[in-house]
């Protein structure tokens, strides 16, 4: 007993230290050490997983990662002469100058962008275009599972095989878990390459564990991209539990930001399979103009130099001038994002979020839940979706940019998961996004203050222990 407790001392005394010289920020920072103290050994075990700051503290120079950074270095040569967007807006310019240089992608011209939302649409535009692919077909997933649309899927995959079509998957290792031995192997048997990404090996598993690859990207040929919410999943066209079915959105893309999504799987693939052939000129052709869009890649993970995509969210809330409308499943904003949008409410901007009723984690719905009495005090417009699962990850800045992507406002997507999202730098296309935006809050419920903040005390309690656990999600 008194080893144990000689060791339960000595652990917890190094992960207080630690917390205290590497915490991001002191309102997390103070969540794990009550976490530590609350907890004995579990709470430490949570913090190695899940709290270590492996951006700020150079202990997460896993082999991989070095490997990363190398590869951003080896090959940055290859983005310096691209063509650049001459905006003649200065929010538009600023915004794009930020991301290019926090995330690595410049904006790019001439694109053709289609906005898909219904999920069973989404899979048959998904499905036409996979149908017409001639050299290659690159797929990276979080979730891969098993249905309708997953066998749909091998049977075109295995017919392009056949007519020699070169098939690379990725997915990721926690999301795909269920998919990842029989599936994987099924694949590989038909002649297609298949990856995991941060597999769960013996020796890395506390370090991998908690960095996730969150991106969904198709890349057809170099020259058709898609990316957005949606995975591989009947969750998207059938309702198979009290959730509904799962209301998303996702793009097309067509033109020259092809290649920087290209880009992203490339790098992903380099990561995970070790192989840089897919940097050859075959894979990489030349992109034809397409359309008048603008398109603005933007990725971002524990790997960068920077949380792009908090930086992305908290750029365009202070960008806007009238109004900023955000469609997210799990809204948990940290506490630079909560001041962004106070500062927002209170110069008189429009701020209208849109959120589910319903939620896939009693931890993530109630920790969203504890943030709207002050976000409704503040004159904020809150609307819960309450029919189906809303998990389109969306927001619309003054009717002029939108983002469409995987990035969610919650700290993984922030500062844990691999993620991408597409800035759209045009009104058309803002607009449309925005009309869907309106007809889904439309139907949803707008939250009334009054009313919300005399919600019962035992919600009030259960959402303040959600939100205490927050720095887990």
């Amino acid at each position: 007993m008194i080893i144990l407790i000689s060791l339960y001392s000595i652990l917890t005394i190094l992960a207080i230290i630690h917390i205290i010289l590497y915490g991001s920020r002191p309102t997390k920072s103070l969540s794990w050490l009550l976490i530590v103290l609350i907890f004995p050994f579990f709470g430490i075990l949570l913090y190695i997983i899940f709290g270590i700051n492996r951006r700020r503290f150079k202990f997460f120079k896993l082999k991989e990662t070095v490997k990363r950074r190398l590869y951003n270095e080896k090959f940055r040569d290859k983005l310096v002469k691209e063509k650049q967007v001459d905006f003649t807006n200065k929010k538009s310019e600023k915004l794009s100058k930020l991301m290019r240089n926090s995330s690595g992608f410049a904006a790019r011209p001439a694109n053709k962008v289609s906005v898909l939302q219904n999920g069973a649409k989404t899979f048959e535009v998904i499905f036409e275009e996979l149908q017409k692919a001639e050299k290659f077909i690159h797929l990276q997933y979080y979730i891969f599972e098993e249905g309708e649309l997953f066998d749909r899927l091998y049977s075109l995959l295995k017919e392009k095989l056949e007519n020699n079509v070169e098939v690379r998957i990725l997915y990721d290792a926690i999301g795909s878990y269920s998919w990842r031995k029989k599936i994987t192997k099924k694949f590989k048997n038909i002649g297609a390459k298949v990856y995991p990404i941060m597999p769960l090996h013996y020796g890395s598993f506390l370090f991998t564990l908690n960095y996730r690859n969150h991106r969904k990207i198709i890349i057809i040929d170099g020259k058709v991209g898609f990316t957005g919410g949606v995975n591989i999943s009947d969750k998207y066209i059938k309702s198979n539990s009290e959730l509904g079915i799962w209301d998303d959105t996702h793009l097309l893309l067509k033109g020259s930001a092809v290649d920087h999504l290209h880009r992203v799987f490339i790098k992903d693939y380099y990561f995970a399979s070790d192989q840089e052939m897919l940097l050859q000129d075959e894979y990489l052709p030349e992109t034809e103009e397409q359309g008048d869009v603008a398109v603005q890649i933007v990725a971002g993970g524990p790997d960068s130099d920077h949380p792009s995509i908090m930086q992305q969210y908290i750029s365009m809330i202070n960008l806007a001038e009238e109004y900023i409308y955000i469609s997210n499943p799990y809204f948990i904003p940290n506490s630079a994002m909560m001041e962004a949008l106070r500062i927002a409410a209170l110069s008189g901007v429009v701020i209208k979020l849109l959120v589910p009723k319903k939620s896939d984690s009693w931890l993530a719905k109630h920790s969203m839940l504890s943030f709207f009495e002050e976000l409704l005090y503040l004159g904020i417009e809150v609307y819960q979706q309450k029919d189906d699962f809303l998990h389109s990850k969306v927001i619309v800045m003054d009717g002029e940019i939108a983002s469409v992507g995987s990035g969610n406002f919650d700290h993984r997507s922030f500062e844990h998961n691999f993620e991408t999202n597409a800035l759209i730098y045009d009104k058309k296309i803002a607009e449309r996004i925005c009309e869907d935006f309106m007809n889904d809050c439309d139907e949803g419920v707008l939250l009334e203050y009054e009313t919300y903040k005399n919600r019962p005390l035992k919600q009030k309690l259960s959402e303040g222990i959600a939100r205490f656990f927050s720095p887990l999600l």
